[in-house]
């Protein structure tokens, strides 16, 4: 092969390699479903009623003039404001008003799970709506590495968001923006409920969304 043909050849080469990783990153998420209809309003509450669901919360409002501080294994646990970034008083109150709404809407909840983190604990406790189970499932990425790294982290939250819950009820999982937003389409704010659905075949798809203003409005809705 002459000089020539060796520099088209290197350059189809390259070409190639581009293009295949250009379709693997547009290529979907297995795990994750097309949507078959995002649910609002009375359609959301008569599809959790009937259970089925996982309801992703990202923890409630939290005061930002604070910061994480984790240098070692566990220091996720504090509830030390100087040391890891805590809930506001906004947020928990906000907290108290969706467990609150979720009650009064007669939505079953059969296990609630929250990543370790005080913050997102809290989160869960306020709500008052069933025993809470800390879970390094949905661990923050920020502290993904000692749980495996962040595929790792991904993995394990894509798996419980396809595990359907038990019969007739739902599951609430409390965790982190960021991981929902690796693991799923969504990026929560804080507070925003998203609704998935396991689709059956090892995977989930979403069905809806609920901000903590909205829980009011449904409540209105239902009565």
């Amino acid at each position: 092969m002459d000089r020539k043909s060796k520099k088209l050849a290197i350059c189809a080469s390259r070409y190639l390699l581009v293009a295949l990783l250009w379709i693997m990153a547009a290529a979907p998420n297995p795990v994750i479903g097309a949507t078959p209809a995002i649910l609002t309003d009375i359609a959301l509450i008569e599809a959790l009623r009937s259970g089925g669901h996982n309801i992703y919360f990202r923890h409630v409002a939290t005061d930002w003039s604070q910061s994480d501080d984790v240098r070692e294994a566990g220091d996720w646990l504090s509830c030390n404001p100087a040391q890891m970034r805590q809930l506001s008083d906004a947020g928990r109150a906000d907290a108290v008003a969706i467990g609150n709404a979720i009650r009064e809407l007669q939505i079953p909840i059969g296990e609630v799970q929250a990543s370790p983190y005080c913050r997102t604990v809290e989160t869960a406790r306020l709500m008052k709506i069933g025993e809470v189970e800390p879970s390094t499932a949905v661990m923050n990425l920020l502290a993904a590495d000692y749980f495996g790294g962040r595929a790792a982290i991904v993995a394990t939250a894509q798996a419980l968001l396809a595990t359907p819950p038990v019969s007739g009820t739902n599951r609430v999982i409390v965790a982190h923006g960021n991981v929902a937003q690796a693991s799923t389409p969504v990026y929560p704010a804080e507070g925003e409920g998203v609704v998935f659905q396991p689709d059956g075949k090892g995977g989930f798809y979403l069905v809806g969304r609920i901000s903590p203003d909205d829980w009011s409005r449904l409540l209105e809705l239902a009565r």
